[in-house]
């Protein structure tokens, strides 16, 4: 029996090491990784220059606190700035921390302005982490259910839907502020319209609503641009990184510009261990060498190949509803539950995800190369077949 709490249905496999793109197990077989431990390794495994560096940090320093300065969190402050177009910077650890970071500013934004119940406005089928504050932000009743009382503040509205945004507007004089992903990982890979992100930006600005778009999965180079959001030509005032940010090193990043960078004073917020030396000389390793080996137009290059081939290798199939996605943020929906499709995969040693039931989630690292693209679809193309017609 494991001394570990019951929070995972794992799968019956660990893994002993990895290289590239591929995985190797404890029973001794090799599996192509086309997860990337949910958009976290975009470097893949192993990579010889992310090694380096955390290793060379480690022997310097792992911490020392945000009570002093830290060198390595300011100089990442400042890369990340210039590629966003943000002012500023507050590192945490996760995902979920970025994204409680954004609401506290938010609130306090609200307050500042004299606003008695600052509410945000957040999406149906959105995901932005498991806090309280940010499991309330979600749209799942299925990850809500038994954590009630859930936080107060948040209205939520259909995703791409702007009639609906403008009905809260005009009806909900609260409002402070708009959470949005530019694609719905866990929501099923849906894709917000480039002229919807426009309209929501440009009712923000006339609002004087913070536009806060949540990157923890899109950003990083994953839908082949730095962020999603430039895709739209929209640069939001809070921007909510993590994930693929480390490289696998657990590292979250609240980026905010304009009136939204001076919201926070000293004590409003903190954390212990966000931003230190040895998750910051992960980052730094991760933006040169994405930089260094292209990554960016080989996501985008890599992604067209996989949508193009599956639509291709799909089309026709009865049961395949849709293929959609950017860059390598691919999702292939089903007209039924799949996630069998996840162990079957397995067996012909490939690592998918399946999300919301119905749509089976490629997230690969973005150093993937041809043939293992075409191995990708080589493989579970047939799958999907062999599934819909069993």
């Amino acid at each position: 029996m494991s001394s570990l709490l019951n929070t995972y249905a794992r799968l019956p496999l660990a893994f002993t090491h990895g290289k590239g793109a591929w995985l190797w197990g404890e029973n001794g077989r090799c599996y192509l990784d086309a997860l990337s431990g949910i958009a976290v390794n975009g470097l893949g495994h192993a990579h010889p220059k992310l090694v380096k560096a955390i290793a060379d940090q480690a022997g310097q320093l792992i911490h020392t606190s945000n009570i002093y300065q830290i060198r390595r969190q300011e100089q990442l402050a400042e890369r990340l700035c210039q590629l966003s177009g943000m002012d500023g910077a507050f590192f945490c650890n996760s995902g979920a921390e970025a994204n409680e970071a954004a609401i506290k500013l938010a609130r306090l934004y609200g307050h500042q302005r004299g606003i008695e119940v600052p509410t945000i406005i957040v999406m149906e089928k959105a995901w932005h982490g498991r806090t309280i504050a940010t499991l309330s932000a979600t749209g799942s009743r299925k990850a809500q259910a038994g954590f009630e009382p859930l936080v107060t503040g948040f209205v939520r509205v259909p995703y791409n839907d702007m009639a609906a945004v403008q009905a809260v507007a005009e009806r909900n004089p609260q409002v402070v502020a708009v959470l949005l992903e530019p694609i719905q990982g866990e929501g099923g890979i849906h894709v917000a319209d480039q002229v919807y992100q426009q309209a929501l930006f440009q009712l923000c600005q006339e609002r004087q609503w913070l536009y806060m778009v949540d990157e923890v999965q899109t950003g990083m180079g994953r839908t082949g641009t730095w962020f999603a959001t430039e895709q739209a030509g929209v640069c939001p005032d809070v921007l909510i990184l993590a994930k693929g940010l480390g490289s696998g090193v657990p590292i979250g990043a609240c980026l905010a510009r304009g009136a939204a960078a001076q919201v926070f004073k000293p004590g409003n917020h903190g954390t212990t261990f966000g931003g230190g030396p040895l998750v910051c000389a992960a980052a730094l390793a991760t933006l040169d060498i994405m930089t260094e080996e292209g990554l960016l137009d080989n996501a985008r290059h890599q992604g067209l190949r996989l949508i193009q081939g599956l639509r291709a290798g799909l089309s026709g199939v009865t049961g395949v509803v849709d293929i959609r996605g950017q860059g390598l943020m691919l999702g292939i929906e089903l007209d039924r539950p799949c996630g069998d499709l996840v162990k079957l995969a397995l067996e012909k040693d490939l690592l998918i995800n399946v999300t919301s039931d119905k749509v089976v989630r490629l997230l690969p690292p973005l150093i993937l190369q041809d043939g293992e693209t075409e191995e990708i679809l080589a493989r579970l193309i047939p799958l999907i077949k062999q599934f819909l017609e069993g």
